[in-house]
């Protein structure tokens, strides 16, 4: 995904912050999201206005990227304690997983409030925490205030980490190679994802094919 979008943000200079706004929103707020690069993303785009490819103030992109990110949260909260019940009831399809779900769930368990902040870190977890933090019926106001610090935290320390690194002569004389690299690294821990769920699919069915032979060489 960030091959994709990395060409969008060379390409719309300044309204380049819309899009990763956007994003991080999508990603943070809209269960549709989680498959959305936001760590890599933030990068990136710190990295960009420190190389002047992006041509905007360093705090017009902290602003834009914390108020998305804060919006976005609250969101997911609001839908997570509205509808929350009917969301993780609903059967597996192509853009949304029980498994997702249920992952976010037990990091909350182990983690209590503070999961809020820390949840961030993780990619599709946070997707699902402020949605799981709305259906536990956390405090509106206590949310708000981790939500803040989380976003403080992720969204504005990922896009400083970027700009610095952006601002390194030989950085950004070589941004554009940093990019490809960047978009190749980010495509990792879906391929893994992809082939642990292929394992896991192949394991059933030699399980379940195991288990079919077993009556008929008892009939026999």
């Amino acid at each position: 995904m960030i091959a994709i979008l990395t060409p969008l943000l060379y390409a719309l200079g300044p309204l380049a912050l819309l899009l990763v706004m956007a994003v991080v929103f999508t990603e943070t707020g809209l269960l549709l999201g989680f498959f959305l690069p936001g760590d890599s993303l933030l990068f990136l785009a710190g990295a960009l206005v420190a190389s002047h490819v992006i041509a905007l103030p360093f705090w017009v992109l902290v602003a834009g990227v914390l108020l998305a990110a804060v919006a976005g949260d609250q969101l997911g909260y609001l839908v997570g304690r509205h509808y929350g019940p009917k969301i993780f009831s609903r059967p597996d399809s192509r853009l949304f997983r029980q498994e997702n779900a249920e992952r976010a769930r037990a990091f909350f368990a182990r983690r209590g409030a503070i999961a809020v902040i820390a949840g961030r870190f993780v990619p599709v977890v946070r997707t699902f925490v402020p949605v799981v933090a709305g259906v536990g019926r956390m405090p509106h106001r206590t949310f708000t205030v981790l939500n803040l610090l989380g976003a403080v935290v992720w969204a504005v320390g990922i896009v400083t980490v970027g700009f610095f690194f952006g601002g390194i002569t030989f950085v950004a004389a070589h941004i554009e190679l940093i990019t490809i690299v960047i978009a190749g690294v980010s495509v990792v821990p879906a391929a893994i994802e992809v082939l642990r769920r292929r394992r896991g699919r192949l394991v059933t069915a030699e399980s379940n094919a195991g288990a079919g032979e077993v009556p008929s060489v008892a009939a026999c």
